[in-house]
């Protein structure tokens, strides 16, 4: 049976951060992905890399200090795929925050990001009004001026892979996660790799499984005996949609005329993407699709800013998707819960499993150096290869 330090499930953002950390610390490593890189919720994100402004009215201040920091990183290490855009916060008479409280909440955003590279902030003068892209200027009482990231999210997760695999990381491709059993020294993992030639079953003993399931989370933990502590969480679904009308100016952080939820307005591939809703999910995460309400919302909030939109009807998308998150059990919205990423081990010390529950985008790699922190004392002393955080990641484009 083939040995191995860590074997990560799970082909998503975190399950190849955690590769490329274990890797860079010099350990054995193997993912195994069921259907493709990024195949699931780490392609239907935002695809934004940003710190979080609005976690600082729920008090998320380490989160937003951790993904502004990882900000920097990623613009350093990937200047390819991560790329600083103007964001642009339209406040109307009616518009829940006024401007001196988000000068005051951007001026909180720089200090924890440490004054770095794109954290200035201002107005858009009245004069240049016009050029951002027809927004509405009735009732505009200001335009806010700030900076954050985007990226192609499935373009990211591949290059880290790519990275992974670059210091001796495996990857087993489509392959199916059957079941683990825990023993005295890691754990036996079954699976089904699948090629042109047909499917056979595998195994292979990790000292640590690291299970990065996303949404299926709580389906690999279930698949492991003597069973494992699995947390309450809930999955929400967020849906984006694309129109044929493009926006060029910049990213637009708007709040819905209605619940005051925050909507990102974006140019994305000559079109324009509008996200993101949270509607509670229940079911199957392979069934996940955008809810034909979820749709006309994210419309009639795009219509309310910008006029040229306002012709537009759910027939007119071009590009529909909806990807879920994992968040704490509870009963406020999903808008108001903790977005901090839950790590779960089989026990206390020497974990054999380590389980992520939730996270973002943004945060990856931090999420993964955290991994391999609270997976050391289970792992042999290696050489180190290389640090993830001057690891660089280059498009394969």
């Amino acid at each position: 049976m083939i040995e191995f330090d860590v074997v990560v499930i799970g082909g998503g953002i975190h399950g190849a951060g955690v590769l490329q950390a274990a890797a860079a610390a010099g350990h054995s490593c193997l993912l195994i992905e069921r259907k493709a890189i990024a195949s699931g919720t780490s392609s239907r994100s935002s695809k934004l890399i940003h710190g979080g402004l609005r976690y600082l009215e729920s008090g998320q201040f380490r989160l937003v200090r951790e993904s502004l920091h990882e900000r920097t990183v990623q613009l350093r290490t990937a200047p390819e795929l991560v790329q600083l855009k103007p964001f642009y916060i339209p406040v109307y008479r009616n518009t829940r925050r006024r401007p001196w409280q988000l000068r005051l909440g951007l001026l909180a955003y720089a200090v924890l990001g440490g004054f770095s590279a794109g954290t200035g902030f201002g107005s858009v003068p009245r004069s240049q009004w016009k050029q951002l892209d027809g927004l509405d200027t009735r009732d505009l009482d200001a335009v806010i001026r700030y900076h954050d990231a985007q990226t192609d999210d499935a373009q990211l997760t591949r290059a880290v892979v790519r990275s992974a695999q670059g210091l001796g990381a495996q990857l087993a491709m489509p392959a199916s996660f059957i079941e683990a059993e825990l023993d005295e020294h890691g754990v036996r993992i079954g699976y089904e790799e699948k090629s042109d030639q047909g499917s056979a079953m595998r195994e292979c003993h990790a000292r640590v499984m690291v299970n990065a399931g996303g949404p299926w989370a709580t389906h690999v933990a279930r698949d492991v005996r003597p069973a494992i502590a699995i947390p309450r969480v809930d999955l929400v679904q967020g849906t984006h949609i694309v129109v044929p009308v493009e926006t060029k100016s910049g990213i637009y952080y708007v709040e819905s005329p209605g619940d005051g939820r925050a909507v990102f307005i974006m140019p994305w591939q000559g079109g324009t993407m509008i996200g993101t809703t949270e509607t509670p999910f229940q079911g199957e995460p392979d069934q996940v699709q955008p809810l034909p309400a979820e749709e006309q919302y994210l419309l009639d909030v795009a219509q309310a800013y910008f006029p040229p939109l306002r012709g537009l009807t759910r027939a007119d998308i071009t590009t529909r998707f909806a990807g879920l998150r994992v968040l704490p059990a509870g009963d406020v919205q999903a808008f108001g819960r903790s977005r901090e990423t839950m790590l779960i081990g089989d026990r206390a010390e020497s974990a054999r499993v380590m389980s992520i529950y939730g996270g973002k985008l943004t945060a990856w790699r931090a999420t993964a150096e955290q991994v391999m922190e609270k997976i050391e004392t289970s792992l042999p002393r290696r050489r180190r290869r290389a640090r993830t955080e001057d690891l660089p990641l280059r498009s394969s484009l």
